[in-house]
């Protein structure tokens, strides 16, 4: 163990830290030093979306002396920013998320900062809400969204409800790092300053969900779809069901085994949507039922896995670019034939998520942006759009969803509503959503779309992946799987180029870490690593006609072999 992490063990045996803390790390230094070494080598980064880590002693670890730290900080650049500032504050199942939630409740009013607490759990989008609704100038939320139950998390947010974006995420990190020890944290003080929020919020939220409905009667007509729906042990159960029935749903079937909140998350490994082994006892609810449609929520209920039946009556997970894709699809043609559309409606999405939106959108006259990963930056384009053109959807492929502009980050609570609606809306056509998809495949092409995660252990895991991004940028592949590469967007130069002219052009999106390769036959790859761990993630789309919904198979087994023959030509296995 070096002399710097010895030393911070020290600092914390000997300094102001409570006895269950230094109980805890002499433990360690019994029983597991390596664990001990581990959770002090470095600082906990608060990043530019905040905080997550595992929990425990140690100043790499989610506790309520980093959570302190980082509050303070935040606190003095809020204090900084503005004469008056108010704040709110949401915390999910997770184990302490309470106990932080107070904490930095305490360190706000103590620094002068009125504070609007949650009265218990809640989900992260109502946060998004409140912040707005209740003219705050930031908030946070105590999350690890679908993360282990090991981890816990912190995100801060802005006036406008989205997470912190430039200037303000580089500059509270600046201010965070200023706080060196305990004794620049106000801990305590002026407790008149906390309000404790719940039922108001939650009635004005669900109001405003509600108001997202562009087929209202679709969903009187089906109020008998039977849907099966689970939190996850998460907070979705405090107002998913509530916002069905606001929607006129009133067969709805909660997964009992995974109804009560929990934060060890007993029923699976990753409490996450995007996983079938996660949806596997909602799956299994819903083929007994004979459902129409499976839903299924994160811890922090922002990201939402749908289930349906498959052209062959298999229950089955939408990937989050289908989901995306169903949800733009209807949005657009909803509004445009119920006569609500306006000249100036825009969709946005991320530059990695299906670009059959894109052509959706160019076919219904509809401007549709593309930004950067991350729902901030879908926030800060409403923001620089907003008086010029009307915002009505965006989302990613990680099974997120923004519809209306009232939630500035990825809401599941509404996208679970509008989702039934949408299948509300098909089967009074005698429809499923499923054969809804294969539908606008034939119409636009079959886009079908793969991630793959690549994961560079031990101490040169960064460099490797470093290494290679620096080799694609320059000695650019010309030809993978045997199509020539027509294009590379280096978003980190802020530059497309022509492979075979040259020619460049700009990129007018901020900075980043990412490569695309934009293909001769209309596949595109993209290369993005992590900021945080010795990972990388690559994206495939491929795309090809879908003739008739008789070839949807055929169609589909032919794009996942192509997807197999670029992994295997870029020896990514």
């Amino acid at each position: 163990m070096d002399t710097k992490t010895e030393k911070k063990i020290d600092e914390w045996l000997s300094g102001d830290y409570d006895d269950a803390t230094k109980s805890e790390i002499r433990q360690l230094q019994k029983d597991d030093p390596a664990q001990l070494e581990d959770a002090f080598y470095k600082d906990l980064e608060f990043g530019t979306g905040g905080l997550r880590g595992i929990m425990g002693v140690g100043t790499n670890r989610m506790n309520k002396y980093t959570v302190g730290m980082a509050t303070q900080g935040y606190a003095n650049y809020l204090n900084q920013c503005f004469p008056e500032v108010k704040v709110a504050i949401a915390h999910d199942v997770r184990n302490n998320s309470r106990q932080f939630a107070e904490i930095a409740a305490h360190i706000f009013a103590a620094n002068g900062i009125t504070v609007y607490l949650f009265e218990s759990i809640r989900p992260t989008p109502e946060l998004s809400f409140a912040i707005r609704s209740l003219g705050c100038q930031g908030g946070l939320v105590i999350t690890a969204s679908h993360n282990p139950k090991e981890y816990n998390g912190y995100k801060a947010y802005w006036k406008d409800g989205g997470q912190l974006v430039p200037p303000h995420d580089k500059n509270v990190i600046t201010e965070v790092e200023k706080i060196k020890s305990l004794e620049d944290v106000k801990w305590n003080g002026n407790e008149k300053n906390i309000n404790i929020i719940g039922k108001d919020t939650d009635d004005a939220y669900l109001k405003m969900v509600k108001s997202l409905s562009v087929n209202p009667d679709a969903c009187i007509q089906q109020h008998d779809l039977k849907i099966v729906y689970t939190p996850i042990h998460g907070t979705g159960i405090m107002l998913v069901p509530k916002a069905l029935a606001a929607f006129g749903f009133s067969n709805v079937h909660i997964v009992k085994e995974q109804e009560t909140p929990d934060g060890n998350f007993p029923t699976v490994l990753y409490p996450n949507p995007e996983e079938k082994e996660t949806m596997s006892i909602g799956l299994q609810k819903a083929k007994e039922l004979d459902a129409d449609i499976l839903l299924g929520t994160d811890p922090d209920a922002d990201r939402v896995g749908v289930g349906v039946k498959d052209n062959h009556g298999n229950w089955v997970l939408l990937n989050g670019n289908q989901t995306a894709l169903l949800a733009f699809n209807y949005i657009i043609e909803a509004r445009k034939n119920k006569g609500v559309a306006k000249p100036n409606d825009m969709v946005v999405k991320t530059i990695v998520t299906t670009d059959l939106i894109d052509v959706i959108a160019a076919k219904s006259n509809i401007s549709c942006y593309n930004v950067l990963t991350g729902f901030k930056w879908i926030a800060e384009l409403i923001r620089e759009k907003e008086g010029k053109e009307n915002y009505v959807v965006g989302g990613e492929e990680s099974f997120g969803l923004m519809i209306g502009d009232q939630v500035r980050d990825k809401d599941a609570v509404s996208a679970v509503a509008i989702i039934c609606e949408m299948a509300a809306v098909e089967k009074n056509q005698g429809r499923t959503l499923f054969e809804k998809l294969m539908d606008l495949y034939v119409q636009h092409g079959f886009y079908y779309e793969r991630l793959i995660s690549l994961t560079k252990k031990g101490m040169n895991g960064s460099k490797e992946i470093a290494d290679m991004m620096q080799g694609y940028r320059d000695n650019p592949p010309t030809e993978i799987a045997g199509s020539n590469v027509k294009e590379l967007l280096d978003y980190q130069l802020q530059q497309k180029k022509n492979l075979a002219t040259g020619e460049t052009q700009k990129i007018d999106l901020p900075k980043s870490n990412v490569l695309q390769f934009i293909m001769e036959d209309g596949a595109k790859i993209s290369a993005r690593p992590s900021g945080t761990e010795p990972k990388i993630k690559f994206y495939f789309s491929v795309n090809a006609p879908l003739n008739s919904v008789d070839e949807f198979d055929k169609t589909q087994k032919m794009l996942e072999e192509k997807i197999d023959y670029i992994i295997d030509s870029m020896k990514l296995k």
